[in-house]
């Protein structure tokens, strides 16, 4: 039985009925940690000690709290993960953790459903709960379970496939406002995400190299990519009039980073105003991949370029350019001579095919 040191706060280790007791005393003074081990040494001699549930010291609120501050705020998707925070905070309360339970989160899932919220959205807040137990187990012994597992994450239909057509991207640009016009040029040419493109600083632009880093991807890998002309000569063009003492490429006239909403809501004015329907900013990431494959470029340079982490994100894009399936079948002609049959067959649907 002792005293253990973490993170300014003493812990007690002890023994107690053949099972390892870890608990904090909830202090960093020396002293009153011997004073409350004192305390708990003689209840165990007693007879009065009763190990309760790790679960039952910890509340959901002081779970999101820490989770909020020590892993949220580090995401590069925080936004996304202090709304999910937010829906959570305001569904669950404040119970003992021991009180969450698989049952509590199907409600949760169907009252999410009642508000109109779409499967994905709901995953993303089911995974936003899932990683929160997961540190309460793994990392801070807050709890012996996560309740979340046994709960079913919901089908999701990520079937979208819309994108810009030239017709459509040279509207756009006219109708837009010249910031926004910026980042929509700039999104169709490097397949980067909204959240990607307000954060991207001078210190991952490279213009003798001609290439782009994004330091933290949605999936936290950094990921380069390579700059085109048209990039190119928008980003020169931006660094010639650069303010020495901001480090955003993109930002707003006072020099802080673009708002989403405010993004969304000038683009939705624009596609209104160029007669665009059913289009958001996240398909400029679309026409971006689909593009280059329906030029014949091939997926696994796509996937890299976007980032994806499986093949199997990108092949969605593989029915844009079906002849790049040909070489697959042709590889089977070669070196086998063509029957004569076979010859003398295709030469006479050759002749009525000239004759018609």
């Amino acid at each position: 039985m002792g005293l253990v040191k973490r993170n300014h706060t003493w812990w007690m280790s002890f023994t107690y009925q053949g099972q390892q007791v870890r608990r904090s005393t909830g202090t960093a003074d020396r002293r009153m940690a011997d004073a409350i081990l004192g305390k708990v040494k003689a209840q165990i001699i007693e007879g009065r000690f009763f190990e309760k549930p790790k679960e039952e010291s910890h509340t959901f609120s002081e779970l999101m709290d820490r989770y909020s501050t020590e892993h949220a705020a580090r995401r590069a998707n925080s936004r996304r993960n202090g709304t999910s925070v937010t829906h959570l905070r305001a569904y669950f309360g404040n119970p003992t953790l021991s009180q969450i339970t698989p049952k509590h989160i199907v409600a949760y899932k169907n009252k999410r459903y009642a508000d109109g919220v779409k499967p994905a959205t709901i995953n993303r807040e089911l995974s936003t709960l899932k990683k929160a137990f997961n540190l309460a187990r793994r990392e801070w012994e807050w709890c012996s379970d996560n309740p979340v597992c046994r709960v079913s994450m919901e089908r999701e239909n990520n079937a979208r496939d819309r994108w810009l057509t030239l017709e459509e991207e040279h509207g756009l640009l006219q109708a837009a406002l010249p910031w926004l016009r910026e980042l929509l040029t700039f999104a169709i040419h490097t397949g980067m995400r909204m959240g990607e493109i307000v954060s991207l600083t001078w210190a991952g632009v490279d213009l003798n190299r001609r290439s782009l880093t994004v330091f933290r991807s949605k999936n936290g890998e950094r990921r380069t990519i390579p700059a085109n002309q048209t990039v190119l000569g928008l980003l020169r063009e931006k660094h010639a009039i650069r303010r020495t003492a901001n480090e955003l490429v993109f930002h707003s006239q006072m020099g802080t980073q673009l708002d989403g909403s405010n993004i969304r809501r000038c683009l939705n004015s624009a596609l209104k105003n160029a007669k665009i329907h059913d289009l958001h900013f996240h398909d400029l990431r679309h026409t971006f991949a689909t593009r280059m494959v329906q030029a014949g470029v091939d997926l696994y340079k796509v996937q890299r370029l976007l980032g994806h982490k499986s093949p199997v994100m990108t092949q969605r894009y593989a029915h844009h350019y079906p002849e790049s399936l040909r070489d697959g079948v042709e590889v089977l002609d070669v070196g086998r001579p063509i029957s004569t049959n076979l010859a003398q067959s295709l030469g006479r649907i050759s002749e009525v095919s000239l004759t018609h």
